[in-house]
């Protein structure tokens, strides 16, 4: 079987990095905005003006720290009917919102970078996704910490720090 040279194989990478669909990387694995349990999943409205949850529902300890999924610009900050949103459009333009906050840490035109404080949660969160004008299930892009495996001493000497969590996306394999 014949070996790529160094040179072959950089010219591959740069072509696949130029054929990825943009916003490819702002598609990767988030971490979710909060610390909180989902208590009510996306369910698209079979219409426009139909019932249904738009995005996903967080409960969490009142005040729990919200913070950006990726990067973007502020696009709203305030507040609608006297419930508190951040809309961040994210350089792939999809937007995602956060509601029901108790207050807003950013103001409309502020760029933000992924972990940038967005506000502070009531009891729950409100967290969406709007990809080219339609509600989006955010679920998919929403990661979880996941613990690597690691070798341990077995002759009763110490065991080194445990390596840091990685971000997993996707579904979980069994």
């Amino acid at each position: 079987m014949p070996t790529l040279s160094k040179s072959a194989i950089a010219a591959v990478v740069i072509l696949l990095a130029v054929l990825a669909p943009a916003g490819a990387a702002d598609a990767a694995c988030w971490r979710p905005p909060v610390g909180g349990t989902v208590v009510d999943p996306f369910r698209p409205p079979p219409c426009p003006f139909c019932a249904g949850n738009r995005g996903l529902e967080y409960r969490t300890l009142p005040g729990a720290t919200v913070r950006a999924v990726a990067a973007g610009e502020v696009t709203f900050s305030g507040s609608v009917a006297g419930t508190r949103y951040v809309v961040v459009r994210l350089r792939n333009g999809w937007l995602v919102t956060y509601g029901r906050l108790s207050d807003n840490a950013v103001r409309r035109g502020e760029r933000v970078v992924t972990g940038t404080t967005i506000g502070h949660t009531g009891r729950e969160l409100f967290f969406g996704l709007r990809i080219e004008g339609r509600y989006a299930d955010p679920a998919p892009h929403l990661g979880r910490l996941v613990g690597r495996a690691r070798l341990v001493p077995t002759d009763g000497s110490p065991a080194p720090p445990p390596p840091p969590p990685r971000l997993r996306c996707g579904r979980v394999r069994r």
